[in-house]
């Protein structure tokens, strides 16, 4: 891990956007600010009594405005209190009256003035308002500001937008945001990426005819135009990518499907020809899309959307730079996704992407060596086994493998450990798949705690006893997550599932609920998740796997995903009923026999479910010394 640079921290206020915003406050209060004393609006009667009153220090009257301001004097205030009581300041008011072209100021002046007491004359200032230029000067600077922040704004906007390329922003908005990797600048190399023998390979071989191109071309190949990586997430796909990238010794551009798709029409299109004209210029080199679902979805079949919108014409573009009228020789695609059954067919051909890599979870051999290389930089015990911790993790991928390590890491640090140990790395596991362990002792009452006792005793006992069940590893009462209570198989690494191990399977989730009912006499709600993927193997052996007798060898699964936006189903009503039957067929079957071999060995039940209550976790050694032997087909 790279040393924290403090240096590199950007502080709050050292962005120049926080000395914009205080100057445009500081300019707005200097513009409409009033700085003055505030005057109240008054008519020239109303004056004409406060000066007859004495009660006036001073008038100052603008000749060509024909406006004036009257200020009272200091012990004269008390007496307009309560008429303009809300409106008086802190400080002494000023009264402002407008009087007509046709007033005379200095005779009304010295007239009233004649009349009054010489403590109570007041004083006249007769001023004259020659220019405007003060509130021009003013104004003009605040359009200059406002023209300021208004180039500045486009210039981050420009920096934000434009993808590192110089200018760029909402003027060059269609510019590519691609980024341009080196092998100085990217540090992954294929020995970082372990397991992913095939797909490794496939990919190697693009990057060494980019090396090597002579030893190809010799004998007439040509290189693919593309390569497209399909598997679930967290396999390794992205990684990949960047291990071409830090080995090919040409440029290498990398871009989000999702950057491609903008609220401005045609900008995607733009995007993906400023894309493509930058790779003409350095080809070869190549150009890696991820995430290419989310601009190359099958056209006509984006729900909500028209066939123009601008997701289609995006992809319409980059079928053309693909493999259109002009060539892009020296170009290849390389390309990311976990929904290869929605791209385009279009997109899919050969021409485009000549080569489809299957990015598959990792099989035994591949999870030592991923594991191997996360363990790299953590202290591990001497006694922790990597092979046994690869079995324990049937189905991991690569990121969740990556994650177990740090996990386990993080737990060794909460227990102040020196190493870390299988104990920790066990305890990873379970929180990566149950959730976070809940210890509040008030989550289950007594009574819910014996009937999650016996749940997980249904599943643990009839999963051993079956043959082609998966066996159980651990069985657990403490609540983690959602559950209350887990019972942990290791699922074989096969990759055809007979009928016998589906009902086996289903049989091993019928067992929670059958417990409960043969404890309680009555069904609870514990078994939902159990039902729920029960019912989904029943359909799938019906509806796709064509094991029912009555519905015949007939499979109805879509693999290419058009099925999904049709409002009609492949089938009739009539076999539909039939389907519904053999699903409830299977499922009665599956729970007389799961009761069966729980009554059958109820004695080994009861002592399972008694072990759970006292121990909350009982392991696979105690499984066997109450019912023996795992049973095996």
């Amino acid at each position: 891990m790279p040393a924290f640079d403090k240096n590199k921290v950007k502080k709050p206020f050292s962005n120049f956007s926080w000395f914009y915003f205080i100057l445009i406050l500081g300019i707005f209060y200097l513009l409409f600010s009033n700085r003055g004393v505030p005057s109240i609006e008054v008519q020239w009667a109303e004056v004409k009594q406060m000066l007859a009153d004495g009660d006036v220090k001073q008038v100052n009257f603008v000749r060509n405005d024909f406006t004036g301001t009257v200020s009272l004097r200091p012990d004269r205030i008390n007496k307009y209190l309560s008429k303009y009581n809300g409106q008086f300041p802190d400080r002494s008011p000023q009264f402002r009256f407008m009087v007509s072209s046709k007033f005379d100021p200095e005779a009304s002046f010295e007239e009233i003035n004649a009349n009054l007491q010489a403590d109570n004359q007041f004083k006249v200032v007769m001023e004259n308002n020659n220019t405007n230029w003060g509130d021009i000067i003013q104004w003009g600077i605040f359009g200059l500001f406002f023209i300021i922040m208004w180039v500045m704004m486009f210039r981050g906007m420009n920096r934000n937008i434009g993808g590192g390329r110089g200018a760029g922003g909402i003027f060059n908005v269609g510019k590519s945001t691609g980024k341009l990797a080196d092998k100085n600048t990217v540090n992954v190399t294929f020995k970082d990426v372990a397991g992913l023998y095939g797909a490794k390979e496939e990919v190697m071989e693009i990057v060494d005819f980019l090396k090597n191109p002579r030893k190809y071309t010799s004998l007439g190949a040509k290189i693919p135009k593309g390569a497209l990586l399909v598997g679930p997430p967290g396999t390794g796909k992205t990684l990949l990518a960047k291990a071409v990238a830090g080995e090919a010794n040409v440029p290498f551009f990398s871009i989000s499907g999702s950057d491609f798709v903008e609220m401005f029409v045609g900008v995607g299109a733009s995007r993906v020809r400023d894309l493509f004209a930058q790779a003409k210029e350095k080809a070869p080199c190549i150009v890696f899309i991820d995430e290419i679902d989310a601009v190359g979805r099958a056209r006509g079949k984006n729900a909500g959307f028209s066939s123009n919108d601008e997701r289609e014409n995006t992809l319409n573009q980059l079928l053309t730079e693909m493999d259109g009228f002009a060539s892009n020789s020296g170009v290849i695609i390389l390309a990311a996704t976990n929904r290869a059954d929605i791209l385009d067919k279009a997109l899919m051909r050969a021409g485009r992407f000549d080569r489809q890599i299957n990015v598959e979870l990792p099989e035994l051999k591949e999870r030592i060596e991923i594991f191997n290389v996360h363990l790299r930089n953590i202290k591990v015990d001497p006694s922790f086994d990597v092979e046994t911790m690869a079995k324990h993790t049937p189905g991991f991928s690569g990121a969740d493998i990556a994650n177990v390590c740090n996990e386990a890491a993080l737990t060794a640090a909460r227990r102040s450990k020196a190493t870390v140990t299988t104990e920790d790395f066990m305890e990873a596991v379970d929180r990566i798949i149950g959730g976070l362990e809940r210890k509040n002792s008030t989550i289950m009452t007594p009574a819910e705690k014996r009937t999650t006792a016996y749940h997980e005793a249904g599943h643990a006992v009839v999963g051993w006893l079956l043959p082609n069940a998966d066996p159980v590893f651990k069985v657990s009462l403490i609540p983690r997550g959602k559950a209350l209570g887990i019972t942990w198989n290791l699922p074989s690494e096969r990759k055809i599932h007979s009928k016998s191990f589906i009902m086996d399977e289903m049989c091993v989730l019928m067992g929670g609920r059958v417990a409960e009912e043969l404890i309680n006499h009555e069904p609870a709600s514990g078994a939902l998740s159990d039902l729920e993927r029960l019912t989904t193997m029943a359909y799938a052996m019906v509806q796709y796997y064509g094991m029912s007798d009555k519905v015949g060898a007939l499979s109805f699964y879509d693999s290419t995903g058009a099925r999904g936006f049709e409002l009609t189903k492949p089938y009739s009503e009539k076999t539909a009923e039939l389907m519904d039957q053999e699903v409830r067929k299977l499922v009665d079957e599956v729970r007389a026999r799961t009761e069966k071999i729980i009554k059958d060995n109820y004695d080994g039940f009861e002592k399972v479910a008694q072990l759970l209550l006292d121990k909350e976790v009982i392991m696979q050694t105690d499984l066997e010394e109450i019912l023996g032997p795992k049973v095996t087909a």
